[in-house]
């Protein structure tokens, strides 16, 4: 299975791109376990208990995302959140937080929510899907002026630039 490279995004929207397009078909990462178990290797998470009941968080977390981000409201985001918490301490003079979750199935997800939940009280106008109408990717812009468009201007960019250019040398000749 060809994996979609991990972008550099916050965890959350991470997860909610192991779902992309490819040559007009949908893929979804989770439908291999390897790539389960590569997705949690790239954000440092483990799978304490199962592969396939952390899958199945991971993918009702996912679901509960794009929910959230598409505007369709914040329930399943608000369940998934109720799995776990975060408990801060001092440890040497220096701060720590300790992901405290109800079933240890739900760590990797309830990360990925509760980042989401960061960014959006932190930058929610930086979180953006990509202006291609076909993708499905979301990303945080980091540009210095929010310009950002396209999940990658290697991909979508460059096909929305080859695209103006067909059409106006179509409207032109």
């Amino acid at each position: 299975m060809r994996l979609r490279p991990l972008t550099g995004e916050p965890v959350a929207l991470d997860l909610v791109d192991t779902v992309w397009v490819e040559h007009g078909t949908l893929v979804d990462q989770f439908d291999d376990p390897e790539g389960v178990r590569a997705w949690l290797a790239d954000h440092g998470l483990d799978e304490e208990d199962g592969l396939g009941r952390v899958r199945d968080r991971l993918m009702e977390a996912r679901a509960a995302l794009r929910d959230a981000l598409e505007g369709r409201g914040p329930d399943r985001l608000n369940a998934v959140l109720d799995h776990g918490a975060r408990r801060p301490g001092l440890r040497d003079g220096e701060p720590y937080e300790v992901v405290i979750v109800d079933d240890p199935a739900w760590r990797p997800a309830w990360v990925a929510a509760a980042d989401l939940v960061r960014l959006m009280g932190e930058r929610p106008e930086r979180v953006r899907k990509c202006a291609n109408p076909q993708c499905v990717l979301w990303f945080l812009d980091v540009s210095k002026n929010a310009s950002r468009r396209w999940c990658s201007m290697e991909a979508c960019g460059n096909r929305a630039k080859v695209g103006r250019f067909n059409q106006r040398h179509k409207s032109a000749g």
